[in-house]
């Protein structure tokens, strides 16, 4: 079995919509998708069958899951469980630098 050694750095960035990029790397049962936010993007709520654990590298974020309200800022950890519907918020000026980890892998985002 051949182990990808993959250079994150070197990864490009994907827009996703305005205001909103992403690099992903994909393993065999998890996706790790570092999302870039800006100020002012569109909040899109959404929910997959995917858990997705947060974590805010910088900025301040607030997102809504499931009715609830979670003001998240750097080093800050959520867990999304599967199937709720949830979006974010970028709160201040600074973009939000938001590492995601998604069990299982999401193959649409290769």
């Amino acid at each position: 079995m051949t182990l990808p050694n993959v250079d994150w750095n070197a990864l490009p960035w994907t827009p996703v919509r305005p205001g909103v990029d992403r690099k992903v790397f994909t393993g065999e049962g998890a996706t790790l998708a570092l999302h870039r936010l800006m100020p002012g993007h569109e909040p899109r709520p959404h929910s997959h069958v995917h858990e997705q654990i947060v974590l805010i590298l910088a900025g301040t974020i607030r997102f809504h899951v499931g009715g609830e309200e979670h003001l998240v800022g750097p080093n800050g950890l959520l867990a999304i469980p599967p199937n709720a519907e949830h979006w974010g918020e970028v709160v201040g000026d600074e973009p939000v630098l938001n590492l995601d980890i998604f069990t299982p892998k999401r193959p649409e985002y290769l």
